[in-house]
């Protein structure tokens, strides 16, 4: 069911340019990974980590910036 990745996190694959042009992440989940066609309401670059806060027909997912693993990433929660 495509309803099991609202409230996980991805990695965007392929960037989310703008609002309403799509992008793709990968969501790890169920063993493997899968790849979903993903909006959002602000620019997302390549690498950065989303979070999945809706899911549309056709393998398509709204998201929002995941801050909390950005913020891992560059060690501001390593102190």
């Amino acid at each position: 069911m495509a309803d099991d990745v609202l409230g996980l996190t991805g990695t965007v694959i392929n960037p989310i340019r703008s609002k309403g042009t799509p992008g793709e992440i990968l969501v790890a989940f169920r063993g493997g990974s899968e790849t979903y066609i993903a909006y959002a309401e602000e620019p997302i670059a390549e690498g950065e980590s989303v979070l999945v806060i809706a899911v549309r027909p056709g393998h398509q997912v709204d998201v929002v910036p995941w801050p909390v693993d950005s913020a891992l990433r560059i060690g501001l929660l390593d102190k």
